[in-house]
């Protein structure tokens, strides 16, 4: 593109060749979301040594595998807004600073009152963190690759998770528990250092709150040196126009409220898939008549599948993206209710359970993408993170619903086919906001475009 005096935002990253500058905001943003797996996995690895050096009943662990959750949802829904206002970058470095204080401090608790603290204030970080990595990235993206680099990004936290779980099976017998949180949380510092240094602000939110164009024009040329000369920016929208700023004000607004209840829907539905089939399959296995050691094998089969999101994100570029994400919400349902009926076949049911966990991550793992590309610059970061805040009290009733299954002694097929369910609910809600916000359509929406002088 040759130097001009005014350049669009989105048309300059859809026509330049995707950039080392724009991969360093991938690595950085990547390693976020890393870090988020790592820290769910990690915990759980860390509790039986929790009973043992503490003399607690399992029982009394569930405020501490609990609390992180909690504060997860609270951090989303307060740094979404406080991101649409003060910046992604001033988030990000913020909360992942908390992160890792919080866990370094976790390391040396006395007792579980301590630990369950500290954990909620692990989880705001966490909350905060997750949605502004995904917005960010989704600013810096071409549009006609965006659901698969975003996508691609959300793989880090299975990998995290798998990285925490080997990490603390090697760690824990040589030096205890908390050496898994003293790295835990020395990761993090480390980290916030680097996005200090090393991590843009997004250039939609600079310019849609002119910012210099000094400051505008330095970042685009680290892109591309065609920026170089430009003294105007537009900033185009192709969600539907609205004359909300307020970042919560634009997630409630009339022209997008259905689809942020049904993202919401959708994402809860998900995680009590999720979090119910995680933390209670090694039960359930066992219970229906598996060895202690192979139930916890392939229920450790589940969450590998995650990497699965980089195809998603690529048919979602190039396809309807929620008809893309509500099939492998019904597909789930297929897969889950599948489990359920192969409980005397070894070899079926690690197949059927990866395969769940393939799918079931797969459209779960989408549905930011799909968020950070329904909203405008100024409510971005609030829905994204409204979502993912929500969507965390799924994961909380996840748990609670498997508890109450099991205390009404239902029986191994039928809890699996109602944790199915949820599924179909997910898939139900995308298709309604297909209905509402056809997508790749403004159809009675004007576009917003934003001319910024300097």
């Amino acid at each position: 593109m040759p130097a001009e005096r005014s350049v669009d935002i989105q048309a300059f990253l859809n026509e330049t060749p995707f950039s080392r500058y724009q991969w360093l905001v991938f690595s950085l943003c990547f390693f976020i979301v890393l870090l988020d797996g790592f820290d769910t996995a990690a915990i759980g690895y860390i509790a039986p040594s929790l009973t043992a050096e503490w003399g607690i009943a399992k029982p009394a662990l569930a405020p501490v595998l609990s609390a992180a959750l909690f504060g997860l949802a609270f951090g989303a829904l307060s740094a979404g807004p406080l991101a649409d206002r003060l910046g992604r970058k001033t988030i990000l470095i913020g909360s992942v600073l908390i992160i890792g204080l919080a866990c370094l401090a976790s390391a040396f608790s006395a007792n579980l009152d301590e630990l369950v603290m500290l954990r909620f204030v692990t989880g705001l970080g966490l909350g905060a963190a997750m949605p502004n990595s995904v917005t960010l990235m989704s600013e810096y993206c071409p549009e006609g690759r965006r659901a698969m680099v975003t996508n691609a990004m959300f793989c880090g936290f299975p990998l995290g998770a798998a990285l925490g779980g080997f990490l603390a099976a090697w760690m824990i017998p040589q030096w205890g528990w908390r050496s898994v949180l003293v790295l835990g949380g020395i990761m993090p510092l480390v980290l916030t250092v680097l996005l200090f240094l090393l991590l843009p602000e997004s250039i939609r939110y600079m310019v849609a709150h002119n910012h210099a164009a000094e400051r505008i024009r330095t970042v685009l040329r680290r892109i591309s040196e065609t920026a170089a000369g430009a003294t105007s920016f537009v900033l185009t929208e192709t969600a539907p126009a609205t004359k909300s700023r307020n970042g919560i004000a634009v997630v409630l607004s009339r022209p997008y409220i259905v689809g942020s209840v049904m993202l919401w829907i959708a994402y809860f539905m998900g995680l009590v898939i999720f979090y119910a089939l995680i933390n209670w399959m090694p039960i359930l296995f066992k219970d229906a008549g598996l060895e202690a050691r192979n139930a916890a094998l392939i229920s450790a089969l589940f969450p590998l599948g995650g990497v699965g999101a980089i195809l998603s994100g690529w048919l979602m570029d190039r396809f309807n993206a929620n008809k893309i994400i509500a099939v492998g919400f019904v597909l789930t349902f297929v897969a889950v209710y599948a489990v359920g009926q192969v409980a005397g076949n070894l070899g079926l049911l690690m197949v059927f359970v990866f395969g769940a966990g393939t799918i079931m991550n797969t459209a779960q793992s989408s549905l930011p993408a799909l968020a950070a590309s329904f909203y405008p610059t100024h409510g971005r970061a609030t829905g994204v993170a409204w979502m993912l805040g929500l969507g965390r009290f799924g994961g909380i009733g996840g748990s609670f619903l498997v508890a109450e299954l099991s205390r009404q002694q239902l029986g191994f097929t039928d809890i699996f086919t109602i944790i199915a369910i949820p599924g179909l609910a997910a898939a139900l809600a995308l298709m309604v906001k297909q209905f509402i916000h056809p997508d790749g359509e403004t159809a009675g929406t004007a576009k917003n475009v934003e001319v910024l002088g300097h």
